[in-house]
């Protein structure tokens, strides 16, 4: 289709002194290529009702999603058995397709394909257009979700053909695609005999682990830690002593989070000795000192005092601690001290490690989903309790970053208060708007 880079040059010199084409669309008559006899009537000579007149046709012959320069019928699309999402959940992601919190769009995209549900047809031309601009993950991401209505898509409009080879096949319980497809194809089969087969997919994986490049066992572990179990664990076990150290700690991680595995009761006896109950002047006071010992122990379980980061603690054993009780079971400290998730916050705002504490507890609050420690560090940020406004900021934001409708509902958690920063109070809205999104995503299943 051309024309368009005309009007806009046309545009930006001034209708009246360029040549204002007329809007050329493949497979019209010639005659009917020349301006509607409308425009000519609202401004005969007018270049500028010629200009807009051009614009409105080629834009309408844009979004109609192919170019009109084929008579033949149009093929059918293929059929997606997945269902729909909620009649509230695509009304979300048109808000957000529209502006509002739009960067969450690839995570609603996410959140729809791990409960296997797809979205709303008519929002598809207006995702590829996003996907067209944006990363290759996104373009994938876009392309997965959309299934075989993408694929349809994309054979009418050449600005998406990417969908088309990116998108996953469209039977994937077939065989072949493990044993000779791409490795987005083979993911997709891995994903869906999971779903049917856990542990046929679990003997998969574990036959082709040793061949597997690194990104093939962290896409593969990334399949499985949908809905990791014990089952799980030998396989997850062994891969602790991966050559990796990003499959090794991936993990970890997910063993971290499965209540009854023997990482975490190994972290739980690591973790314990580093938290202690002492007197001060106010009181009882919750005192934390990092882990002592043999750290090729604790690398191997995920434990690492990697390099600082943005955002992290720049000593060494501050970076250990945090990683120890990020990982640690947060029932380890309920038990422990026989006191409950708000009363060991309070107990903790004033200890020297406290901003470690907080945010190595709002990492594992996240990880495992655990709604008392979410409120009770969410009302602590919100009260201005935990070092400082950035601190309060960093906490609820990082706890905004993985809400989930596990942890609760939106009443249940603080309201904030008239000093609350403006940071933490828009962090807080955002805790808010994910819920809802997770929320009206699972009303779905």
């Amino acid at each position: 289709m051309s024309g368009w880079r005309e009007l806009v040059t046309a545009s930006l010199i001034g209708a009246e002194r360029a040549v204002v084409p007329a809007p050329d669309i493949p497979g019209l008559p010639a005659g009917e290529r020349a301006l509607p006899p409308s425009a000519g009537e609202a401004g005969a000579g007018d270049p500028a009702a010629a200009l807009l007149a051009s614009a409105a046709l080629l834009t309408t012959a844009r979004r109609a999603g192919r170019r009109p320069d084929h008579a033949e019928p149009l093929p059918a699309a293929g059929q997606d058995p997945r269902p729909l999402v909620s009649h509230a959940a695509g009304q979300r992601l048109t808000r957000m397709l529209a502006g509002e919190y739009r960067y969450l769009v690839s995570e609603w995209l996410t959140a729809a394909a791990e409960r296997g549900l797809r979205p709303p047809p008519q929002l598809l031309p207006a995702l590829l257009d996003g996907a067209r601009r944006g990363q290759p993950a996104t373009r994938q991401l876009v392309a997965a979700a959309g299934g075989p209505r993408v694929r349809w898509l994309a054979g009418l409009n050449p600005e998406w053909v990417f969908a088309a080879q990116q998108a996953g096949p469209d039977d994937p319980q077939d065989p072949d695609v493990w044993r000779h497809g791409s490795a987005a194809r083979r993911r997709d089969y891995l994903a869906a005999l999971r779903a049917r087969d856990p542990a046929a997919a679990r003997e998969l994986v574990r036959e082709a682990w040793d061949g597997a490049s690194t990104q093939e066992r962290l896409w593969s572990l990334a399949v499985l830690a949908g809905a990791v179990t014990l089952a799980d664990e030998p396989l997850l076990e062994a891969a602790l002593d991966d050559r990796s150290t990003e499959v090794s700690g991936r993990a970890a991680e997910m063993l971290a989070r499965l209540p009854g595995s023997a990482l975490s009761r190994r972290l739980a006896a690591r973790a314990g000795p580093c938290l202690r109950v002492r007197y001060g002047r106010s009181g009882r006071v919750l005192a934390a000192q990092p882990p002592d010992g043999d750290e090729a122990s604790l690398a191997r379980d995920g434990v690492l005092a990697a390099p600082p980061a943005r955002g992290a603690p720049a000593d060494r054993r501050a970076r250990l601690l945090l990683e120890l009780v990020a990982r640690t079971p947060l029932r380890t400290w309920t038990r422990r001290f026989g006191r409950p998730a708000a009363d060991l916050v309070a107990m903790a705002r004033d200890a020297y490690w406290s901003p470690v504490l907080f945010a190595a507890w709002s990492r594992a609050a996240i990880a495992q989903q655990d709604q008392e420690w979410l409120t009770a560090l969410t009302a602590h940020a919100l009260a201005g309790r935990t070092g400082g406004t950035a601190a309060e900021t960093q906490i609820v934001r990082q706890l905004s970053r993985h809400a989930d409708p596990a942890m609760g509902a939106p009443h249940t958690w603080p309201e904030p208060g008239p000093d609350t920063p403006p940071a933490v109070y828009a962090a807080l809205e955002t805790l808010r708007f994910r819920y809802d999104m997770l929320k009206e995503l699972d009303d779905g299943r």
